[in-house]
């Protein structure tokens, strides 16, 4: 497999940043963790607001259905 590389244009200051904290990574690997972190940090932010919006019972009744919805879910072949 042969891979091919592209060029993606950053104001200079952004690049002098990110070289410094990549260090000796790949410009691949850092991008990718940087993604994979970011998306991450965006699923976790949004959980907490999810918990912050519902109640105790809302959050019980979930888990009940959740439940209930697994034990009565039969794959059928």
């Amino acid at each position: 497999m042969v891979t091919r590389y592209v060029t993606i244009s950053v104001p200079v200051e952004v690049k002098r940043l990110l070289e410094r904290d990549k260090g000796d990574e790949t410009w691949g690997s850092y991008l990718l963790k940087l993604y994979r972190q970011a998306k991450i940090a965006r699923r976790e932010r949004a959980f907490r607001e999810l918990l912050e919006l519902l109640s105790e019972e809302d959050l019980r009744r979930i888990e009940e259905e959740s439940m209930e919805f697994r034990e009565s879910f039969r794959l059928r072949g």
